[in-house]
């Protein structure tokens, strides 16, 4: 921590003495001042928060990816699973649901170059327009403003533990009402993750200690195009397709040990090797009509999803105790699809201030996961029709929506909207031949008040009933070795998650944001651990009792030395009662814990007048979840320097990642059985360096968004 507060000190002396050098050699008379409005880099609203990074130093060198990563409100655990808030989000772009999810969608995102983002949209109190998923993440990608091509090529390399290289072409064409995108990469990744648990039983007294070495590498191409025909000045036409592929090879040793009370019983080795290729791929045709002088709006999507995935997991573990090995290989060919019909419709009703929208979509999946058992013998691997498993799940989620807004007196913003689903799916397996069908309704109101008491003072609430459903993966019992010695499988009666959300916020002169939030849920499902033929198991596990969490946030943005240098700060405390919770599910576990989090991004642009832009990012995280409970906060900080060289259209940057105190995670999760801690490291640390090359008329806007479409969102 010493290091990075000596490296900001640095930072900052850097910058006033480039301003101090260039207010010394000022102009004798300035006869004409332009002043040139722009927003500011976070803007605070009543149901999110927007990250304008359009003109940030931020973008260069940089994947969409990384900037996700420093996006105020935003964290990312070492599952590479994106929170907002400690929430779970769901991810936009250009206000459409992305058919990537997991680490294929950090594969994608690595894919679009940062200086295609217009701005990030965190919105924290969505409107039923948006699907039941909690929070939303909405990315909004730059459009194309001028006649002709434009482009640019990505040259990255980062050297941590491992060298990885990623390289892209992105392509934009314009003509009259023809607008094409094109996006191509390709990706050669390799990282590191050590992890050591200490597993205790409460039973017998037994402990597990766990060390695990991985090392995976990943490498594939992806590609992306955008299509979008203007028909007329209110009649737009699109098809936006996106792939993305990988081939992994994943290595693991692990080392274990295994005590009852102090009583030494036995040791094992485990070699682990898993291999395959994943497929992913999206389509989306949308039909939109926009009547901009009467303020309606049609947007009709229809799209097909489709991802696979071949894998082939190897292991083989030898115990102290028994010379001769034990292992198994694990085929599988999971294929997933999806269909889908969207329907979005707004228009104002009755005096100015007021709109109403409204709408519908129908979604089917069908999952197929078969997977083939194949014991080690001395002849080889032998297969084993007993252990192998072919999981089906399908289902269909039918939603209809409305919402309403009205404006009182110029100074009252009100938005109430219900949203209404009915979703019916059926899970089945082979082995046992079981079968499970269940359909339930759900209505989830929101709703949102703002009022204006004067021009720099503000006050919003707003209040979301929420639902988390279970990833079909999750339903899936079949059996599976994880890389770090243990095993994990699905819940084939896992219950979906309500919650309730309300907050306050304050503004105060459009530059400080204060924020409070309540939140409770009554009934969860989390991972826990079970012991199955003498096998340490994860699985997630439905929890009841009342879980009650309450926040407080504080968010400015500032702008000094002439709107060069750029500073947001955001700093929240939450306070977690889990006393209920506990109790009910028998978890010796902290009933009360309180979390500091926070982070801050310092940009400056043009330093010493030599176009050079700096940039800075540190944050702070907790790692709490449900019934795991970190034993420490996280640091993540960045520093970067970029050149931009003008008449060559070229930009270079060097980048520094977590130099000085490497991410780990370390936390605790509590089980009826007993305690289980993971203490993970992982290599995001060390040095990049990129090289951009722009070509033709670098010109764009920001895509065209009615009032009713900035506050709802616009999602699909």
């Amino acid at each position: 921590m010493k290091s990075i507060l000596f490296t900001s000190t640095l930072f900052y002396s850097a910058i006033f003495t480039a301003q101090s050098k260039q207010d010394t050699i000022k102009q004798k008379d300035i006869e004409e001042v332009t002043v040139i409005a722009r927003k500011p880099t976070v803007e605070s609203k009543a149901d999110r928060t927007v990250f304008n990074v359009a003109n940030s130093s931020i973008l260069a060198g940089n994947t969409t990816w990384e900037v996700l990563r420093m996006t105020p409100l935003v964290s990312i655990d070492n599952n590479d699973v994106i929170k907002s808030e400690g929430e779970s989000v769901t991810v936009y772009i250009n206000d459409r649901k992305s058919v990537f999810t997991g680490k294929e969608l950090k594969e994608y995102l690595k894919t679009i170059p940062a200086e295609n983002l217009m701005k990030i949209e965190v919105i924290t109190s969505p409107s039923s327009k948006y699907e039941t998923t909690g929070q939303v993440i909405n990315i909004i990608l730059k459009k194309n403003e001028n006649e002709g091509i434009k482009g640019s090529a990505t040259f990255n390399n980062n050297q941590s533990s491992k060298n990885s290289q990623y390289s892209n072409i992105n392509l934009n064409y314009h003509k009259k009402n023809f607008t094409q995108t094109l996006t191509g990469s390709y990706s050669d990744n390799s990282n590191t993750y050590s992890n050591n648990q200490e597993n205790f039983f409460y039973e017998n007294s037994a402990r597990n200690y766990i060390n695990s070495e991985s090392v995976g590498i990943y490498r594939g191409p992806s590609f992306s195009a955008t299509s979008e025909l203007e028909l007329t000045n209110k009649n737009n036409l699109g098809f936006i397709f996106e792939y993305n592929h990988s081939n992994r090879n994943n290595d693991s040793d692990v080392n274990g040990k295994n005590y009852i009370g102090d009583q030494f019983q036995n040791s094992f080795i485990r070699q682990q090797n898993t291999q395959g290729k994943y497929d992913n791929l999206g389509s989306n045709l949308f039909y939109k009509y926009y009547d901009k002088e009467k303020n309606k709006i049609l947007d009709i999507n229809v799209g097909i999803n489709f991802s696979g995935a071949e894998n082939q997991n190897n292991f083989t573990t030898n115990f102290s105790s028994n010379p001769i090995p034990v292992g198994a290989r694990i085929m599988e060919n999971n294929q997933e699809r999806e269909y889908y019909l969207k329907v979005d419709y707004s228009q104002p009703i009755g005096k100015e201030g007021s709109q109403l929208e409204f709408g519908g979509k129908m979604d089917f999946k069908d999952n197929i996961l078969p997977s083939d058992y194949f014991n080690l013998t001395n002849g080889g691997f032998v297969f084993d029709e007993t252990r192998s498993n072919s999981f089906q799940y399908t289902d269909n989620l039918n939603s209809l929506y409305a919402n309403f807004t009205k404006t009182f007196f110029k100074k009252l913003e009100t938005r109430i909207g219900l949203r209404f689903e009915n979703i019916s799916y059926t899970i089945r397996q082979d082995v046992g031949n079981v079968e499970k069908t269940k359909s339930y309704n759900t209505l989830l109101p929101d709703l949102l008040v703002k009022y204006a008491f004067t021009e720099n003072y503000n006050l919003s609430a707003t209040y979301n009933h929420n639902i988390w459903r279970p990833w079909y993966s999750e339903f899936n019992p079949f059996l599976q070795p994880s890389d770090d010695g243990t095993y994990y499988r699905g819940n084939m009666d896992l219950q979906a998650n309500p919650s309730d959300r309300f907050t306050l916020k304050l503004g105060l002169y459009k530059k400080y944001f204060i924020s409070g939030t309540y939140y409770f849920s009554n009934h969860d499902y989390w991972t826990s651990y079970i012991i199955e033929d003498g096998k340490t198991v994860s699985v997630p596990t439905n929890f009841d009792g009342r879980t009650e969490r309450y926040s407080l946030n504080f968010n400015t943005n500032q702008t000094f030395l002439k709107n060069k240098l750029s500073i947001n700060l955001n700093v929240g405390a939450n306070y977690t009662d889990n006393s209920d919770f506990n109790t009910r599910n028998n978890l010796n576990a902290k009933n009360y814990i309180t979390n500091i989090n926070g982070s801050t991004n310092i940009s400056y642009t043009n330093l010493f007048g030599k176009n050079i832009n700096l940039n800075a990012w540190v944050g702070v995280y907790s790692q709490n979840s449900g019934n795991s409970v970190g034993n420490k906060d996280n640091i993540f900080h960045t520093f970067s320097a970029t050149k931009i060289f003008e008449p060559l259209q070229l930009e270079a940057t060097i980048r520094l990642n977590n130099i000085f105190l490497k991410p780990s995670s370390d936390r605790t999760t509590f089980a009826p059985i007993g305690t289980f801690r993971n203490i993970s490291a992982f290599d995001w640390y060390g040095i990049a360096f990129s090289l951009v090359k722009r070509f033709g008329n670098q010109k764009v806007k920001e895509n065209t968004k009615t009032n009713v479409e900035k506050e709802g969102g616009g999602a699909k």
